[in-house]
C-alpha cells in the first residue's frame, strides 16, 4: 500500500457521533422551551429518513438536493410527533443545522493530526460543503480538502461519488484509501478501486444497539479507532 497518497473519510458515524450530538441538542432545546421528549428516539427517527430521502435523489424522484435540504424535509415530517410543532422558523433552522455542530469521537482529532503528516486528508461524505466546513471549524478537524456528494453531484454509494473524488485530488482510485465505519461504504469504494480501512464505531447507534458488522469484511486495514489507524499506517 505504499502508493496510497490520500485518505478519504466517511464522516457521519465514522468521524463524528451524530446520535449523541442530536440527543444533546434536543435536550438543550427542551430545557430552553420547557418541553419533554425522548431525544434518543428523536435522533433515531430523524436519521432513519437519511437513506430514503437520498434514495429519492439517486433514483431521480427528486432533482439534485443537498443534504441540508434533505435533513430539513425529514425534520419537518417529525416535528409534530415529538412535540416541536410550535417552533418558529429560526428555531427549526437552528435545529436543522445541528448537523453542522456534531461532536467528533474522542480519538479523531489526534488521529487525524497524525495521519495528516503523511497523507492528504479529504472528506468523502454525503454531507454538503457548508455543513462539513462548519463542522470542521467547530471541531478542529484538519481536512486538506472538503469533498464528497455535493461536489461530485452523486450520493454514496453511487460510484461517481468515489471516482470523482479521486479525480478532484488528481489521483487514481488505487492511490486513495476509503476510511469508514460502514461495510457498505467500503464495499462500494473497493469496487471503484479504492483501498479500504474499517474503523469500528460500536456506539454509533447507542449502547444498546450493535455497531456496523462491516468489520468482518476483507478490508486492507481494520482499526479500533483513528489513533490505531495512524499507528498501522506508520504515522
Amino acid at each position: 500500500m505504499t502508493d496510497i497518497q490520500a485518505l478519504t473519510f466517511d464522516v457521519f458515524g465514522t468521524v463524528v457521533d451524530w446520535r449523541g450530538s442530536l440527543i444533546r441538542e434536543g435536550e438543550k432545546l427542551a430545557k430552553r422551551k420547557g418541553i419533554e421528549g425522548d431525544w434518543a428516539t428523536f435522533a433515531d427517527a430523524w436519521r432513519d429518513l437519511y437513506q430514503p430521502l437520498m434514495e429519492r435523489v439517486r433514483g431521480g424522484q427528486l432533482p439534485w438536493t443537498k443534504l441540508d435540504e434533505l435533513h430539513r424535509i425529514g425534520l419537518d415530517s417529525i416535528l409534530s410527533r415529538f412535540g416541536l410543532g410550535d417552533l418558529d422558523e429560526d428555531e427549526i433552522d437552528h435545529l436543522n443545522r445541528t448537523w453542522h455542530r456534531l461532536d467528533p469521537w474522542p480519538d479523531v482529532v489526534q488521529g487525524l493530526t497524525r495521519l495528516k503528516r503523511k497523507y492528504v486528508l479529504a472528506t468523502l461524505s454525503n454531507g454538503n460543503v457548508a455543513l462539513l466546513v462548519n463542522m470542521a471549524k467547530r471541531a478542529g478537524l484538519p481536512w486538506d480538502a472538503v469533498l464528497g456528494a455535493e461536489v461530485a453531484r452523486a450520493y454514496k454509494p453511487q460510484p461517481e461519488a468515489y471516482a470523482r473524488t479521486a479525480g478532484f485530488l488528481g489521483l487514481k482510485p488505487e492511490q486513495c484509501m476509503m476510511v469508514a465505519a460502514h461495510g457498505g461504504d467500503l464495499k462500494a469504494a473497493s469496487e471503484c478501486g479504492f483501498r479500504t480501512a474499517f474503523v469500528a464505531r460500536p456506539l454509533e447507534h447507542g449502547p444498546n444497539k450493535p455497531g456496523d458488522a462491516g468489520g468482518s469484511g476483507d478490508w486492507n486495514v481494520k482499526a479500533v479507532d483513528f489513533k490505531d489507524l495512524a499507528t498501522q499506517l506508520g504515522c
